[in-house]
């Protein structure tokens, strides 16, 4: 007897024939860490936060079934729609906490900033594909216009850890395509002279009434606040404090699973999303932290196997610009939670509670999965 054309089985076949079982089993182990933290950390939202997780296995899910060029061919109306909306955000959106990001479409509000997180690098490396062949200095002008104008957008709302994000994930791509380290160079010297002026200044340039033109004051403030956060360990200083105490209180194998007292005794702000890296270290410690980052090397292992190993130009821009967005994201939390980054409210990946964040990332998995699914198919 032939198999039913329509068995159970096939349908579950067909079903994960496009998930790629290295970068499923990752995310598995950093969504299982997602879920024993929030237990811990704020147990009220574990059900929102597996509503989240399904959404977001979904929408990857569906990206891992689409072929790369099709995900590709969507580049320039996502980018423009992401553009359009983030207009929309500053003429009609929503401000919360003296910020502008959500717009309101009725049944729900939007955040239209986290589009560009993926418009934006399939945006560049769609160009990138288009010009191949004819990559100058023309080129890569264009590609930082097109980046600077959701940059720029975000930016206003003010939003300085997605515009940091989306600028990131930008310039991934074009530094793949062959950005020239004599312009890459002076732009890094010119930042690590900004920065060696600010450090060794700072007591001056932070004094109230100091205009750094540039940043908005709270910007000002939350860079001062890195460089001596016991000038107002009450205020500003309070959070990155309580965070350097609840890491550093963990030792070798943390105090134990919802024994953390800086979490539990409410010391630790935001410990459900931006601090929940502190959260681990309390309660798991140095062991349970230097897990957690083996997970995400081996993430990021397999993001490069696979962008290395892509068939086509835009693809692999795609995929190392998508990699290296995971690093950023773990680079820029954990750095701002340890101290030695301002904190701009960046999550950290997987784990941070917030749907619209995991959906995204989620995304960044299932384009990986349907580059990786095309070089296996194209292969034979």
């Amino acid at each position: 007897m032939t198999e039913p054309r329509f068995s159970p089985l096939r349908l579950l076949v067909a079903a994960i024939r496009p998930i790629d079982p290295i970068l499923f089993g990752l995310l598995a182990v950093l969504l299982g860490y997602a879920f024993v933290l929030m237990h811990s950390a704020s147990p009220e939202r574990i059900a929102s936060l597996l509503v989240n997780a399904g959404v977001a296995l979904a929408a990857m899910w569906l990206a891992a079934r689409l072929p790369p060029q099709r995900l590709l061919s969507l580049a320039l109306p996502l980018y423009a729609a992401g553009v359009l909306l983030l207009i929309a955000v500053d003429l009609f959106g929503e401000t919360s906490k003296g910020a502008t990001r959500w717009l309101d479409i009725g049944i729900t509000r939007i955040q239209p900033s986290e589009i560009m997180k993926i418009a934006m690098p399939l945006m560049l490396a769609w160009y990138f594909q288009q010009r191949e062949g004819h990559i100058r200095l023309r080129e890569f002008v264009v590609a930082g216009a097109l980046l600077a104008v959701p940059v720029a957008l975000i930016l206003v709302q003010p939003d300085l850890g997605t515009s940091l994000l989306v600028a990131a994930a930008g310039f991934y791509v074009i530094f793949f395509a062959g950005l020239s380290w004599k312009l890459i160079v002076p732009v890094a010297l010119v930042g690590v002279v900004g920065i060696g002026a600010i450090v060794g200044f700072g007591d001056q340039l932070c004094q109230p009434g100091v205009d750094w033109q540039v940043l908005r004051e709270y910007q000002k403030h939350r860079v001062c606040t890195l460089l001596d956060p016991t000038q107002d360990p009450l205020g500003r200083g309070f959070h990155i404090i309580q965070s350097t105490i609840a890491i550093g209180s963990g030792g070798l194998l943390g105090k134990g699973w919802t024994e953390g007292t800086q979490t539990h005794l409410a010391f630790l702000p935001e410990r459900h999303t931006d601090f929940i890296f502190s959260v681990l270290a309390e309660e798991f410690g140095l062991l349970g932290a230097l897990l957690l980052l083996a997970s995400y090397l081996l993430l990021l292992l397999r993001g490069f196997v696979i962008a290395a190993q892509a068939p086509s130009l835009a693809t692999r821009l795609l995929a190392g610009s998508i990699t290296m967005i995971f690093f950023t994201y773990a680079f820029v939390n954990m750095g701002m939670v340890s101290g030695i980054l301002p904190v701009v409210g960046v999550p950290l990946p997987f784990i941070s509670y917030g749907g619209t964040a995991l959906v995204t990332l989620c995304l960044g998995i299932g384009i990986l999965m349907s580059i990786q699914r095309s070089r296996v198919l194209a292969k034979g």
